[in-house]
């Protein structure tokens, strides 16, 4: 048990610079150290569970303080080892108690990292006991995208999965919630609808940080399930004069197996993409992705887990968040702001793993730059986190999270809603689906917004 206060004046003592992130050392034998996991485990469960800061934002802490609070001594010593890891499977590595609310981040000398603390309990796990066939599943984004995003097929398994009989069976027999949103699979990928696509035509001027070349990383969602907003991405930045190309589709970016523990997997499919991206960037592109998670992934994560590939310190650099890209030529004159529509009222959702990045609130500003246009952010979870929504002993707390965001949504009676992730925009369109549908509201990402905007 840590010695620490965790009377009022010790939580007054928290860290007062920004918070800085330790490479995570999952290569050392010793990250897998048993003995060693528990005793950190239980060293921050306990300056938790002193603070209890973190208590609103996701699953793990609840479950953490609900296991406190029903030992026999009401402290962290009285739980038992065993159930450690309920807390490390509620955590879906959002980044925010992290980002936004815990006070002993690193530099404190309490140095707290809570989610990649969680990260080396997943990877503990998965290298002691493996994976359910449900989760190497979910996380094979690229393998079910290769079977199921094809003309007829993509039909057939969307029509099948909107089937209450078939969602009786996947909840019974694999552990998929049977009322839980599916991203549906695209009849054509963005692979194939922008294969080699590049225009000739932009002005390729620099801006601040840009260089006015950008190669869009497709990301594995917007390639098998959504390619439209892929679209919409490319044909905005083209319109803002810029040089555009589609990168070549190797892999995905490794957060859905990371979030599973498997590292392996991760540094197979860093392999895959990092080569070729810093190529891209030597040719001198900066380099985009239309889902928030995908850019914190080569932004921050890779970075951290593979701290002395300089290729992937390269890519780190060169990457944007879309409307961050946007903001930062808007702000040195070279943004295209002749909109032909206004929006009305937008409500936009700022997904966890775009706030992360600490690039501002960058897509508001964006859409607040359209004439006719009032926009409200809603800045909290959705609770879906790509998997975690959808598997059945998760699903209702992931409704349960979201659900706050689903109702300040439903309030404002917008004319279009949306988030940067669009898993996110989909949960929350689920949860209230009944009400927005009312209206005939449907989630719209916000570069859709934008194209809207441009008439293009």
């Amino acid at each position: 048990m840590s010695d620490k206060p965790k009377s009022a004046e010790g939580i007054r003592e928290g860290n007062l610079e920004a918070p800085e992130r330790h490479p995570v050392n999952w290569q050392d034998p010793a990250f897998y150290d048993e003995e060693a996991l528990l005793k950190e485990l239980e060293r921050v469960y306990d300056l938790c569970h002193g603070c209890r800061r973190c208590v609103n934002l996701c699953n793990a802490f609840p479950t953490l303080f609900d296991l406190v609070d029903e030992s026999p001594t009401m402290e962290v010593d009285g739980v038992k080892k065993e159930d450690y890891w309920k807390v490390v499977e509620e955590c879906f590595l959002c980044d925010l108690c992290f980002m936004t609310k815990c006070p002993y981040t690193p530099p404190h000398p309490w140095n707290i990292d809570f989610p990649h603390l969680m990260l080396q309990g997943k990877a503990f796990l998965f290298r002691k006991r493996g994976a359910k066939f449900r989760d190497k599943f979910l996380t094979s984004t690229d393998m079910m995208g290769k079977f199921f995003a094809k003309p007829l097929i993509a039909q057939t398994v969307n029509a099948v999965n909107r089937t209450g009989f078939a969602r009786k069976l996947l909840d019974g027999t694999v552990g998929v919630h049977h009322d839980a949103w599916i991203p549906p699979f695209a009849p054509k990928t963005a692979e194939k609808q922008l294969k080699g696509y590049r225009n000739a035509d932009g002005n390729a001027e620099p801006a601040g940080r840009t260089k006015g070349k950008v190669a869009v990383f497709l990301t594995c969602y917007a390639n098998h399930n959504e390619p439209q907003v892929a679209e919409d991405l490319v044909k905005v930045l083209e319109h803002n004069g810029l040089v555009v190309r589609v990168a070549e589709y190797r892999s995905c970016c490794g957060m859905p197996k990371m979030e599973l523990g498997d590292m392996e997997a991760v540094a197979r499919m860093k392999e895959a993409n990092i080569p070729y991206l810093a190529q891209l960037v030597d040719e001198g592109f900066d380099l985009l992705a239309p889902v928030p998670s995908c850019a914190l992934m080569f932004r921050q994560e890779l970075p951290l887990l593979f701290p002395d590939d300089e290729q992937v310190q390269k890519v780190a650099q060169a990457f944007f968040d879309p409307f961050e890209y946007l903001a930062e030529r808007h702000r040195e004159g070279k943004m295209n702001t002749d909109f032909r529509q206004g929006l009305g009222k937008v409500v936009y959702h700022a997904a966890c793993h775009q706030r992360v990045q600490n690039v501002g609130r960058k897509t508001m500003e964006v859409l607040k730059l359209i004439p006719d246009t009032q926009v409200r952010i809603v800045e909290r979870c959705s609770g879906h986190d790509g998997t975690y929504a959808v598997k059945t002993e998760h699903h209702d707390a992931a409704v349960k999270i979201g659900r706050p965001v689903a109702k300040q949504v439903q309030s404002q009676k917008a004319d279009h809603y949306g988030s940067d992730c669009p898993m996110a925009g989909h949960h929350i369109e689920h949860i209230y689906e009944e009400h927005l549908k009312a209206g005939n509201k449907q989630v719209e990402h916000p570069i859709s917004l934008l194209r809207k905007a441009y008439g293009i």
